[in-house]
């Protein structure tokens, strides 16, 4: 880790701080209060746009690989609205902070939140590897890159130069749509910022855009697994 940023254990949850400026404050994950609870009681449910994205407009419990998965928001969100979440992280930082988070919500005496922390299950690993090595297809791949560095806001600022500094830039985010498409079994969903070019000009089947940023949706790649049947036609074994 950069020397600039440090874990640290306070008396109610692990934080990344920034040695160099305090004054920003830490970084940390929380399922419990602030904007996770705000967007659960106001988010507008199904009708947000990750959830048409995600295609819960049309199918029901969904399992969605958030091979990406940051600081878990989305897959709360997802998780809230009845999805199974499998969150994928591979920097071991990230994944600290998000085991914490969803550590500290399972603790508490609220039903609901316990039962959206319940469906949500986080794998220390690199979202490439296990694409390419898990054993049935999830419904729905979920991909979040990096975005650039902006500069709009002290709190974006502050996430962003955390995450930028300690993940850095998602330069395989292109091999990994590949190996998305050929993993989920409906879609691919890609969060982009509104103006962003699409991930390895590829263009999207649809899109759902908004104000600052837009959903990229991709079908998958069903020769690859109609390609695989046919190898595997006449074996005992099942995939």
């Amino acid at each position: 880790m950069s020397s600039r940023y440090q874990l640290v254990q306070t008396a109610t949850r692990l934080e990344l701080q920034d040695r160099l400026d305090p004054k920003v404050g830490a970084v940390y994950v929380d399922f419990v209060e602030g904007k996770a609870r705000h967007r659960l009681l106001f988010g507008g449910g199904k009708g947000q746009d990750i959830a048409k994205a995600i295609g819960l407009n049309k199918h029901k419990d969904l399992h969605v690989v958030d091979a990406t998965a940051g600081l878990g928001r989305e897959s709360f969100v997802l998780a809230s609205l009845g999805c199974q979440v499998t969150l994928l992280e591979r920097s071991l930082i990230m994944y600290e902070l998000l085991a914490d988070g969803l550590k500290r919500a399972a603790a508490t005496e609220d039903p609901q939140l316990q039962s959206i922390i319940s469906r949500m299950h986080l794998e220390h690993t690199d979202a490439h590897s296990w694409l390419a090595t898990v054993k049935f297809q999830p419904e729905v791949v979920y991909l979040d890159p990096m975005f650039p560095e902006r500069q709009k806001s002290a709190l974006v600022q502050k996430e962003m130069r955390c995450l930028h500094e300690i993940v850095g830039e998602d330069t395989d985010a292109d091999s990994l749509l590949a190996l998305a498409r050929q993993t989920a079994k409906l879609r691919v969903t890609v969060k982009r910022p509104r103006l962003a070019p699409e991930l390895a000009q590829l263009k999207p089947a649809f899109v759902i855009s908004g104000k600052a940023v837009r959903y990229d949706v991709y079908l998958p790649y069903l020769e690859s697994r109609e390609q695989l049947g046919t190898k595997n036609k006449g074996s005992d074994c099942i995939d």
